[in-house]
């Protein structure tokens, strides 16, 4: 590890939700780990793709965010899972990251 310097290594005890739910066009499994780091946003994954982002409900206000990062095609569904994510991811207030 010569080549590299540590930023940091440390375990925490995170608290992980799996959502699996279908629309009228899609399925979707999501994986949400909500944890300390990261100004408190829970990492959200997509289960299908691999795809993952920070995310807060406030950030699911942008249904457009979400249509890329999760490749969705459609913007109606877009606007949906947008729904979906501000119902059932926290509010965050801003805090600082704790390194």
């Amino acid at each position: 590890m010569d080549r590299y310097d540590s930023l940091y290594d440390e375990s925490e005890t995170a608290q992980v939700r799996f959502f699996g739910f279908a629309s009228d066009r899609k399925r979707y499994d999501f994986g949400v780990v909500f944890t300390h780091k990261f100004y408190g946003k829970p990492l959200v994954v997509c289960m299908q793709t691999g795809r993952s982002t920070l995310l807060s409900s406030e950030d699911a206000h942008n249904p457009a965010y979400l249509q890329h990062i999760f490749r969705i095609d459609c913007s109606e569904e877009a606007e949906e899972l947008a729904q979906f994510f501000q119902e059932y991811l926290p509010s965050m207030p801003f805090e600082e990251n704790q390194y």
